[in-house]
């Protein structure tokens, strides 16, 4: 099983959502859960937010889930130093046995090609970053999934998840 993961803020706490699917190109999840957390610390002004970290081992931890790989809304490295993200937190806190995947739309502009995804014609590109599996792999697990827009459709469903269990 693979599985896609996204945390939100939500007012003093935090809900992490996933969808969990089997194929890279399956256009509906196999299963959706959330998890909750009432209270999460804020992180200093400017710095990276890893306290929502426990929020998503929370939701593996829930609903039971041991995935072979994991695709984070968000970034697993911030540049091309490597300077650790959120996605390079998890990986770390599940040992590395799970490779993890960071997507993300915001434009990293000091970021080379080779992070960059297209998946749509005209459209801005994703950014890729990962640990635990090649870039070239991660890469083309990210073009294979789903949906011909720029972001996969496991992805907007994510958001929806998250959204959901936030309201």
């Amino acid at each position: 099983m693979k599985l896609a993961v996204v945390v939100q803020r939500d007012g003093e706490g935090a809900v992490a959502a996933a969808v969990a699917f089997d194929e890279w190109n399956a256009p509906e999840p196999s299963r959706t859960v959330v998890a909750r957390m009432a209270q999460v610390e804020k992180a200093a002004r400017g710095a990276l937010d890893v306290l929502v970290l426990p929020c998503l081992l929370q939701l593996l931890r829930e609903h039971a889930l041991a995935p072979e790989v994991i695709v984070l809304d968000g970034l697993v490295h911030l540049d091309a130093a490597e300077t650790p993200a959120i996605g390079w937190h998890l990986h770390r806190a599940l040992e590395g046995r799970v490779p993890v995947i960071g997507v993300s739309k915001a434009s990293m502009p000091d970021l080379p090609a080779q992070f960059k995804v297209h998946r749509e014609d005209d459209a801005p590109p994703l950014v890729v970053t990962c640990l635990g599996i090649d870039l070239g792999a991660a890469k083309a697990r990210v073009r294979a999934m789903h949906g011909r827009r720029r972001v996969p459709t496991l992805l907007k469903r994510l958001a929806r998840a998250v959204k959901d269990g936030a309201g």
